[in-house]
């Protein structure tokens, strides 16, 4: 192997080694419950989560009846450093241990009260794969989301629901989009700056969910610790939060209806137009004014408020077509600006 390609595939093995966020089941639930509607009958598939560690797994689970399911899948990926050693789910003999040599694909059709408490929680999901109608199947490939195993039950599947690895998120929204699937991922609020994944917000592919800002995740024994937004529990379980993440998805929500409540007037001096391109820049979502018909710079933090009935999307700042610095943000006064969205007001 050439040094170059060498040097490539552990700068990428690095990145993906700090990929291992878990999101926590308490976040979940307050995205998740926005959506009933949308899973009854439908297959949900869990592509990039190890089913014995991931919260996903077991939110759907526990709720496989309440929420209608028709099925559920997940997969595992053997490339994955915390298989075996984080959030246990199952103590199933047999399984556990196999699990932990290869990637597996777990299936379920139906989910009962196995305790015969009355009720169906976290506590039937230990006996789910002792039932006959659900399965654990070895993978022949790696679990990867990418390989074509993986790919043919992305086609069986209604709808994703999972936290893609940070640094492969582009390639992991693509390929939702190109295979026409309804998904529900967590991804980085960052993200929507990106060209490729703007032009999908553009064209009114995807959009954010309910829930942003600051998350905490666990991640592995073997992330390296760091003077920032870092801590260790007193059960030595080491925590990260982040501070800019967010849901997106293409299932339609009631969020994605409701106006944006204007209050302010537009004055010269309050909006200072950009150097050079014709748009006035908008400090804060807040300040949107109510009477400006042209083009407006805003933060990217207006897509959690942005309704297509309201507001049209020029596009963003240094990929507007007709930005003649393109690749570059705009200025005022030779100051560059933090990342702008240009909008306009449709009803003007």
């Amino acid at each position: 192997m050439a040094k170059k390609e060498l040097n490539k595939n552990l700068h990428r093995a690095k990145k993906l080694k700090n990929d291992e966020f878990y999101t926590q089941l308490s976040d979940i639930e307050k995205e998740l419950k926005h959506y009933k509607k949308h899973f009854k009958d439908k297959i949900v598939y869990c592509n990039a989560d190890d089913p014995f560690e991931s919260n996903f797994f077991k939110y759907f689970a526990s709720n496989f009846n309440l929420l209608g399911l028709k099925k559920l899948i997940a997969t595992s990926y053997t490339g994955s450093p915390i298989v075996g050693k984080q959030l246990s789910l199952f103590d199933i003999e047999g399984v556990k241990t196999e699990k932990k040599k290869e990637p597996i694909k777990i299936e379920i059709n139906e989910v009962k009260d196995f305790n015969n408490d009355g009720a169906v929680n976290i506590l039937d999901v230990e006996y789910l794969l002792k039932y006959d109608k659900n399965s654990s199947t070895k993978l022949k490939e790696n679990g990867d989301f990418r390989n074509q195993e993986c790919l043919d039950i992305l086609e069986e599947a209604d709808i994703i629901v999972t936290n893609p690895p940070f640094s492969l998120f582009r390639e992991f929204l693509q390929l939702l989009v190109s295979h026409k699937k309804n998904f529900l991922i967590i991804g980085s609020q960052n993200a929507v700056t990106y060209k490729d994944v703007f032009s999908l917000i553009k064209e009114n592919k995807v959009w954010l969910g309910y829930n942003s800002g600051d998350m905490h995740f666990k991640v592995p024994e073997y992330y390296e610790e760091r003077a920032t937004r870092f801590w260790i529990d007193e059960t030595g379980q080491k925590w990260r939060s982040l501070g800019n993440i967010c849901w997106f998805t293409n299932l339609d929500i009631s969020k994605r209806h409701e106006d944006l409540i204007l209050y302010k007037t537009y004055s010269p001096d309050e909006y200072p137009k950009y150097d050079n391109y014709d748009a006035i820049n908008v400090s804060k979502v807040a300040d949107i004014p109510i009477d400006y018909k042209g083009a407006m710079g805003v933060p990217i933090t207006f897509l959690n408020k942005y309704n297509p009935d309201q507001f049209e999307l020029i596009g963003i700042d240094r990929y507007v077509e007709d930005n003649p610095n393109y690749g570059k943000r705009f200025t005022i006064n030779g100051k560059e600006t933090y990342a702008r969205i240009l909008i306009k007001n449709k009803r003007l």
